[in-house]
């Protein structure tokens, strides 16, 4: 076990079994809330370089640590973490210094682009082309443009 979460106001400790888990509202994630108001997939915890880490993935609620809402950010022992409006506090030993903000940044900027903003690639590997509720652009002779998004 790599540390858990404990519910503020009370509940069951979720242990953090996995160096990466995904947290969020449907059934394949590592770790479920059953809440209206958490997104499918919600966000992740990463363990790296001996501390966890949280990325919003693109939830419509957000993520805040310590009532701040954030993108991705380093959690410290003790810290609070709210997905939607529920509220868990991180319990764990980090192993060795804490990153500094330089090394945040480069694990930031060494993702691609689709990774930073939280869109999903398909099965195959592939960037999604378009968006669903968009069509392809048309030339003049009517054929269907490709564009790619990445």
């Amino acid at each position: 076990m790599h540390g858990e979460l404990i519910p503020v106001g009370g509940g069951d400790p979720i242990p953090l079994l996995k160096e990466t888990l995904i947290i969020g509202r449907r059934e394949s994630c590592d770790i479920v809330l059953r809440f209206a108001n958490v997104s499918g997939h919600h966000c992740q915890l990463s363990l790296e370089s001996g501390y966890w880490f949280v990325q919003d993935m693109n939830s419509q609620n957000g993520v805040k640590v310590n009532g701040t809402r954030v993108i991705r950010k380093r959690l410290d022992p003790g810290d609070l973490i709210s997905m939607a409006r529920h509220k868990y506090t991180i319990k764990y030993t980090p192993e060795g210094p804490p990153p500094s903000e330089e090394e945040d940044l480069a694990a930031i900027l060494s993702k691609s682009l689709l990774d930073r903003a939280g869109l999903q690639r398909r099965a195959d590997g592939s960037p999604r082309r378009y968006m669903p509720q968009e069509k392809p652009p048309e030339d003049a002779a009517g054929e269907a443009k490709k564009r790619e998004y990445e």
